[in-house]
């Protein structure tokens, strides 16, 4: 696995450890959800850090003014001397986001030479710089406030981000940075917390320049770092995830020694030419993980990379069925008018009390004269089963029965002894496999909880039992007890030569599978195979919540099994 740049772990370490689910239930607009940074990382911003510790951030409160305009109203984040607030920009009525320090602050000069140098650009894919001032011994900046922008935290909150979407991300802000590396300006600090998708679906990037300018971060290869981190950003957004070990912005890192593994590996269903352009951006030593591409070292780079793509249409969208229409009436001749008011209300007349009308009188006589005939009707047959039991009966002939229709009868495999099935030498609960087809449906064998779902591989191939049955039998069926019910559960049927795990399911033959959401899972094969052992290996598992003796995650249980010929 190809190593990442140094500039690239401060990108992963320095900013961003808020947990996901504290900055979803904020609001995420630029500079509405509060950064929350720790102490710098590498040397350089250690010494920076150190060197502005005795310069505390100026001493201002909610109500006050800048340049008699500019309204604080709340402090977002109070770091290293600096303060970010949401602001008011009284003379247009619209919010504004502001950062301020000192302007002795050794970073001072540096802050506003990259928010002047950020606010010629002119982009519109970046968050625009408005005013950047120094008066009366304060340096603040003044940038946009989108009320209606989320932040890409926010949005992996509640999952991975569909291909299309991923796809819109990365060649907006792939071209974006290339246009401001074209002028000469660079982030260093492009992570999720920096990128917000608008209510429009644009994306926008905030920071360019002055949010590195104010943490004093400088590095050797600006384009390599950003386009590193737009490789970040792809890895997170299609799995969940972030791509190096220490987890970081609410995302779970990946597992400890595996190294930098793609996409696709890592979750079911992953874009394969995504998850491609992520490893791409990512592994910039020369390697891109046993793939056959080039690296991409430059945001460029990775916008001729995306162009060379097959482009990713939006998905087909969901049409709900219209209301049923709802037949009004009105008077011909007054559509339109309002009906004239009366002066008093209309008499409310009374109708007669029921059959009293001659209408009533004839349907009452109609129901006497049906009731008389059903008598008479029901006495006649009376007489008539009276007269045939009396009559003697003439004997029957038999026939035999036609039996060409009856379906034969599927019985059921009685087990004798079961074992966990572990190929690779890790059970998941051995001492258990016996609660399976003790006939008490409130025992089980589970397996353990994954951090990924719900399929298993390619961390573990399956998991599953091994059943006996005491000697060689036709089987062709099986119904299984699960504990646990949701997205799928794919269980396979196998028969084999022993209750030994050294045989792998590849060459078994396989008697059947199926997929279920619910807790019963029912195999039925095409044939039946002549066989003494059983192996039910699960492939799939659905994501469950933690209990007394279980953590959360993805994992499943069997609580019954019955097989059948």
């Amino acid at each position: 696995m190809a190593d990442r740049s140094t500039a690239a772990v401060d990108v992963a370490d320095t900013s961003g450890e808020e947990p996901l689910t504290a900055k979803a239930g904020a609001s995420t607009g630029d500079g509405k959800s509060r950064e929350r940074d720790t102490a710098p990382q590498s040397t350089e911003e250690t010494d920076r850090a150190g060197s502005s510790a005795t310069v505390s951030a100026p001493e201002l409160h909610s109500g006050h003014k800048l340049a008699r305009r500019y309204r604080l109203e709340e402090c977002l984040t109070r770091l290293d001397g600096f303060s970010s607030w949401r602001a008011v920009d009284e003379k247009l009525r619209r919010a504004v986001g502001v950062h301020l320090l000192p302007a002795e602050h050794p970073r001072a000069r540096s802050v506003l030479a990259a928010a002047r140098s950020a606010a010629l650009l002119g982009d519109p894919r970046f968050v625009q710089v408005l005013d950047a001032v120094e008066e009366d011994e304060i340096v603040y900046v003044v940038h946009e406030w989108l009320p209606d922008a989320t932040e890409l935290t926010a949005l992996l909150a509640s999952g991975p981000l569909e291909a299309h979407d991923v796809y819109q991300l990365a060649q907006q802000i792939s071209q974006a940075m290339a246009a401001a590396h074209r002028e000469g300006l660079s982030h260093l600090r492009l992570n999720p917390g920096a990128v917000l998708r608008t209510s429009t679906g644009q994306w926008r990037v905030r920071g360019l320049a002055v949010n590195a300018a104010l943490r004093g971060i400088d590095v050797d290869s600006p384009q390599r770092t950003d386009t590193e981190a737009i490789g970040a950003l792809l890895y997170a957004a299609l799995t969940q995830r972030w791509p190096y070990e220490d987890d970081a912005y609410g995302l779970s890192g990946l597992p400890k020694g595996m190294g930098l593994i793609a996409p696709d590996q890592v979750r079911a269903g992953v874009h394969r030419g995504l998850s491609e352009l992520a490893m791409r951006a990512l592994v910039n030593d020369g390697s891109t993980a046993s793939r056959q591409e080039s690296p991409c070292t430059t945001p460029d780079e990775l916008v001729r990379a995306i162009a060379e793509m097959p482009r990713i249409r939006p998905p087909e969208p969901v049409f709900t069925a219209p209301p049923e229409y709802q037949r009004t009436s009105y008077q011909q001749g007054s559509y339109g008018r309002p009906a004239p008011r009366t002066a008093q209300t209309a008499p409310v007349v009374v109708p007669p009390p029921p059959l009293q009308t001659r209408t009533g009188k004839v349907l009452k006589w109609g129901v006497a004269a049906l009731l008389i005939a059903a008598l008479g009707l029901g006495s006649w047959q009376l007489a008539d089963a009276l007269m045939e039991r009396d009559a003697p009966k003439q004997p029957e002939t038999s026939q035999p029965a036609d039996t060409t229709d009856e379906k034969p009868k599927i019985a059921t495999r009685k087990i004798t002894g079961a074992a966990e099935y572990a190929p690779d030498g890790s059970p998941q609960n051995a001492d258990s496999v016996g609660n399976t087809y003790d006939g008490d449906s409130s025992t089980y064998w589970r397996s353990r909880s994954f951090v990924d779902g719900p399929r298993l591989a390619p961390y573990k191939q399956g998991v599953g039992i091994v059943y006996d049955l005491g000697a060689e039998k036709d089987v062709s069926a099986a119904s299984i007890g699960l504990r646990y019910a949701g997205d799928r559960t794919t269980v396979e049927l196998y028969a084999a030569d022993s209750m030994s795990s050294g045989t792998p399911v590849g060459s078994m033959k396989k008697i059947g599978t199926t997929t279920t959401q619910s807790t019963t899972a029912k195999v039925d094969g095409k044939e039946a195979v002549t066989t003494r052992y059983v192996v039910v290996w699960l492939t799939h598992v659905p994501q469950a919540p933690g209990d007394q003796y279980s953590g959360s995650g993805y994992k499943q249980a069997i609580t019954d099994v019955k097989l059948r010929g």
